[in-house]
């Protein structure tokens, strides 16, 4: 039996293609739309509000920073240009090489963070919607352990309030990260204290529903498609969807297919299940 498609793997690098494309800039992040109209034309606008926004809770001075979960390398190059030095961790072999090729100045940790071995000292530990990906009882004492005196972790990212009961009961649902109470009970257990909390989610929203509107315009061409080569061409028709049962499970080619057509993914829908937190904790 052949490996499994990494379907995650494509999609990654689909999404990388697609942003650098409409924006010039691959970044994956969300944009921030006050003020700004939200369109396709618009989205470079808002990502680069959102590193703004992000880079105001910078502290004084040139930063030995660790960008964990760095992306494609966007943030750091940015960093330098601001004369910071800029390490970053990120587990994709394809997201370290583009890291490599935006930010050639930073230091490249092809690893998890749970496996990262350099020993700092860093005067900030950055999560740009990252944190959410990694587990609080290793990330936040780790970071601790890395930092200079003086240093400071910065956090950008979702997490989910209580209105989330899961997929079991809410099914997929956009946004994610940790519940926020679980967020505060872990920043309790360590000696850590939030020295800037700012709640972004109603700037970020409009995000997914652009996503969605993608999505949806996507899902069009894909169904006439479907319909004139299923009217003109039936045999070839049936050959395709032979051929894409053995490519996609049919649990798959249904979830895709619904978040093709989907109408319920939206800035509302994110507001209820979400809170886009800004955080910058100190040492005690």
């Amino acid at each position: 039996m052949g490996e499994k498609i990494d379907t995650r793997a494509i999609g990654l690098d689909t999404g990388l293609a697609l942003i650098k494309w409409l924006t010039g800039a691959e970044n994956l992040h969300y944009g921030l739309w006050d003020g700004l109209e939200l369109s396709a034309g618009n989205l470079r606008q808002a990502q680069d509000a959102y590193t703004d926004k992000l880079f105001g809770q910078l502290p004084a001075g040139r930063l030995r920073i660790l960008d964990i979960g760095g992306g494609a390398g966007e943030t750091a190059r940015k960093l330098i240009a601001l004369g910071h030095t800029v390490e970053i961790v990120v587990p994709s072999a394809y997201l370290a090489g583009r890291c490599r090729a935006n930010a050639p100045q930073a230091v490249v940790h092809e690893c998890r963070f749970e496996d990262f071995t350099g020993q700092g000292p860093f005067d900030l530990c950055l999560f740009s919607e990252s944190f959410q990906y990694m587990p609080m009882e290793f990330s936040l004492p780790r970071c601790l352990q890395l930092l200079a005196p003086g240093g400071q972790i910065l956090i950008a990212d979702c997490f989910r309030t209580e209105a989330y009961l899961g997929r079991d009961v809410h099914g997929p649902k956009p946004g994610g990260g940790h519940k926020l109470a679980a967020f505060h009970g872990a920043l309790a257990g360590q000696p850590l204290q939030l020295a800037h909390e700012e709640d972004i989610t109603e700037s970020v929203a409009p995000s997914i529903t652009l996503e969605q509107q993608f999505f949806n315009v996507l899902g069009l061409g894909v169904t006439r498609c479907q319909q004139e080569i299923r009217r003109a061409k039936p045999r070839i028709y049936w050959l395709l969807s032979r051929v894409l049962r053995l490519v996609l499970s049919e649990k798959r080619s249904r979830n895709l297919m619904s978040r093709l057509a989907d109408t319920t993914r939206t800035a509302e829908e994110f507001c209820h299940y979400n809170r886009y937190l800004i955080l910058r904790l100190q040492p005690r």
